[in-house]
C-alpha cells in the first residue's frame, strides 16, 4: 500500500491543493514511492550521487496559455451586480486570492481550481479586435462595461501582454464607459487614457483591499501589490481626477473583520467617496480550498472561522440565493452590514458621484464588419 504526498503551501501561491476539476473523469494524488522523500535518502541529487534533495513541495511556475475565444464580452442578469456586461482579459489570476469565486470557472477549462486556477492562466490577445468588432454592431446599445468582475485586469502578466490597456484604447476611442476593479497599482500606468475618460464622465474605479497587515495580505494574496501600494494608487487616481473608491471585500469572520473601519479609514484619507463590502463566499470547490488553508495558516482558529461562516449561511458554508449570497444572514451578518453602514456615513464614503455617460459612444469604423459588407448591397 502506497501513502499519499500531504499537501502543503507553496511560497507565493494561495491554494495548497490541485485537485481535479469536477469535470474530469479521472482522480489524480501524488504518492510517496520512496525515492527522494527521505532528506537523509542516498539518491541522485540535482548536483551529483548521494546529495540530498530539496525538501518541500517546489515552486509552481506560472503558465500563459492563448484563449481563442471568439467573443469577448459576457453578459448577465443577476440582481446582486450593477451591471450587465463585463470583459474579463484573463481566465485564472496570478493573484492567488483563496477566497475567489472565479476559481471553480476553471474546471470548465479542464483545469483544477487549486494552484491549476494562479499558474495555468487564459490570456485573450485578440480581444481588443474582438471588442472592435462588438462595438461595431448595429444592434449594440452602450451601458457600462465591467473589467475585472472576474478576474483582475492587472494580475501580473498584465505588465507585459498589455491587454487590458488595448481594450481600455477601443473604449476610449469609442467615448464607451467603464468601471474597473482591481487589486493592483498597475492601473497607474494607464492614467493617460483614464484621466481623460473620467472628465468626460466615462469610468469609475474601485480599489480592494482587504487587509492594512502586511503579512496577512501575503497569505491572502500571495501575489497581489502590497496594501500600502494599492492605497497609494487609490490617492493617485482620485488626485488625477478618476473617481476610485475601496472594496472591503471579503470580509472573513475571525481573520480580517475586525480591520472593516480602519481599511475604511484610511481608503477616505485616500480620497475615495465610495465603498462596497462583501461578505466570504464559498461556491463548490471553494469550500474545501479554503479549509484546507485555514489548516495550513491559521490552524489555531479553523473551526471558529467556519462556525461563525455557516452562522450567516444558515448553517452552511454557502448560499446562493439573490440578494443574500453577498451579505449573509443572521446575527453576525447583520452586525457587520451595520458596522460598515455606520463608518460609511461617518466617513463620507457613501458620496457616491454622478452616474457614467453612454450618450457619447460612437461606434468603431471596421472595414470587413458584415454589418458594413451589407450595407453595399
Amino acid at each position: 500500500m502506497v501513502d499519499l504526498i500531504p499537501d502543503k503551501p507553496r511560497k507565493g501561491r494561495g491554494a495548497v491543493s490541485n485537485a481535479s476539476g469536477r469535470y474530469e473523469p479521472f482522480t489524480r494524488v501524488a504518492i510517496d514511492d520512496g525515492w527522494g522523500q527521505d532528506p537523509g535518502n542516498s539518491g541522485f541529487g540535482e548536483q551529483g550521487f548521494g546529495e540530498d534533495r530539496p525538501s518541500g513541495p517546489s515552486p509552481q511556475p506560472t503558465e500563459v496559455i492563448w484563449d481563442a475565444t471568439r467573443s469577448v464580452i459576457t453578459r448577465n442578469t443577476s440582481p446582486d451586480v450593477p451591471f450587465d456586461r463585463s470583459i474579463n482579459p484573463y481566465r485564472g489570476c496570478e493573484h492567488g486570492c483563496i477566497y475567489c469565486f472565479a476559481r471553480p470557472s476553471h474546471a470548465w477549462l479542464g483545469y483544477s481550481p487549486g494552484l491549476d486556477f494562479e499558474t495555468k492562466l487564459l490570456a485573450k490577445p485578440e480581444a481588443a479586435a474582438l471588442l472592435r468588432r462588438e462595438l461595431a454592431r448595429k444592434n449594440y446599445r452602450p451601458q457600462p462595461i465591467a473589467l475585472g468582475t472576474n478576474t483582475d485586469p492587472y494580475q501580473p502578466i498584465e505588465k507585459k501582454l498589455q491587454i487590458t490597456r488595448r481594450i481600455l484604447e477601443v473604449l476610449r476611442d469609442t467615448s464607451h464607459p467603464l468601471t474597473i476593479v482591481t487589486k493592483s497599482n498597475l492601473i497607474l500606468r494607464d492614467l493617460d487614457i483614464l484621466a481623460p475618460m473620467a472628465r468626460r464622465r466615462l469610468v469609475r474605479v474601485m480599489i480592494s483591499v482587504t487587509s492594512l497587515d502586511r503579512q496577512l495580505s501575503r497569505i491572502m494574496e500571495p501575489r497581489a501589490p502590497t496594501p500600502a501600494r494599492r492605497l497609494e494608487a487609490l490617492r493617485t487616481l482620485n488626485a488625477a481626477g478618476v473617481p476610485a473608491g475601496v472594496l472591503t471585500a471579503p470580509m472573513i469572520p475571525a481573520i480580517n473583520d475586525q480591520e472593516l473601519e480602519v481599511l475604511m479609514e484610511a481608503a477616505a484619507r485616500a480620497g475615495a467617496a465610495s465603498s462596497g463590502y462583501v461578505l466570504l463566499r464559498l461556491p463548490l470547490e471553494i469550500k474545501e480550498l479554503f479549509t484546507e488553508w485555514l489548516e495550513a495558516h491559521f490552524p489555531d482558529r479553523k473551526s471558529k472561522v467556519l462556525k461563525l461562516i455557516r452562522d450567516t449561511r444558515d448553517g452552511g458554508l454557502y448560499q446562493s440565493d439573490f440578494g443574500r449570497r453577498q451579505r449573509g444572514t443572521g446575527v453576525y451578518a447583520d452586525l457587520l452590514a451595520q458596522r460598515f453602514k455606520a463608518a460609511e456615513r461617518r466617513l463620507g464614503l457613501n458620496r457616491g458621484g454622478a452616474p457614467l455617460d453612454s450618450s457619447q459612444f460612437e461606434p468603431p469604423e471596421i472595414d470587413d464588419h458584415p454589418d458594413k459588407q451589407l450595407s453595399l448591397l
